[in-house]
């Protein structure tokens, strides 16, 4: 089962998905105001404020891996900010300017091989972009390539049992695009 897995691993995609997904995201924050911030999002117990405070410590979280080679362990704070929205960006373009040096990455008492540490973080990244979207009304889906490609990394990327980092998937009509398939995989509803 190791050797299958690291031969599936090892894709040199994971880098290139990172920077598209943060892309999607800083675009679905764009239209993110002050008063926005009390809104519920797709994410259940979690209002706009709330995700855009753990997509900053996720953002970081990756930005460590890529400068440290190491992800500390300790649980998150939700530390509130005058201004998550900058918040999340600094974090972004942080992440984007180390992104490409990630290597094996220390999690705990495990490794993880880069690339798929950056997969499994454009998988977050872009499911939170299209939260975020969902959440300020501009309904932004996640563009169709993108969606496409995570959708083949996630069986790799999302944990099992899956709670509480994802729902469990959601039924969508067949004809139903990448993106929506996507978002219903890591148990959101789609907006038809």
């Amino acid at each position: 089962m190791h050797e299958r897995t690291s031969a599936r691993c090892q894709t040199p995609r994971g880098h290139g998905l990172l920077e598209r997904a943060i892309g999607f995201a800083l675009t679905s924050v764009q239209a993110v105001t002050p008063q926005m911030l009390p809104r519920r999002t797709p994410c259940a117990s979690w209002d706009l404020e709330m995700l855009l405070l753990h997509l900053r410590d996720s953002l970081t979280a990756l930005g460590e891996g890529a400068s440290l080679g190491r992800v500390g362990m300790e649980p998150a704070s939700l530390v509130r900010e005058e201004d998550p929205v900058s918040a999340m960006r600094v974090s972004a373009v942080r992440l984007l300017r180390t992104s490409g040096a990630l290597g094996r990455v220390e999690i705990g008492d495990r490794q993880l091989i880069g690339d798929l540490m950056a997969a499994a973080g454009a998988v977050e990244v872009a499911v939170h972009g299209w939260d975020i979207a969902q959440a300020s009304g501009e309904r932004r889906p996640v563009p169709p390539g993108l969606a496409d490609e995570l959708l083949k990394l996630c069986p790799l990327v999302v944990p099992e049992p899956r709670r509480p980092l994802f729902g469990e998937p959601v039924e969508v009509p067949p004809d139903a695009g990448a993106g929506e398939r996507l978002i219903a995989y890591l148990g959101r509803r789609p907006l038809t």
